[in-house]
């Protein structure tokens, strides 16, 4: 039986639009440079606020890769 190791890395994204996009934008972006992502898994959220109006969304997501 094979075994295989894995590394998680922290990332931000942000999107003017929700979460769901941030999070989309950053395994977009993620998966761009690393190989083998198997997963993601949010830690924060967080809103940016000007003018008393929601101006962008944030999210730092945990990055988990396999390395080969």
């Amino acid at each position: 039986m094979a075994g295989s190791v894995a590394r998680v890395t922290e990332i931000s994204a942000k999107s003017d639009t929700s979460f769901e996009d941030a999070v989309r934008t950053g395994i977009t972006r993620a998966t761009q440079t690393l190989r083998g992502v198997t997963a993601a898994w949010v830690k924060e959220q967080e809103v940016e606020v000007t003018d008393g109006q929601i101006s962008s969304y944030k999210v730092n997501m945990l990055i988990t890769f396999v390395l080969e």
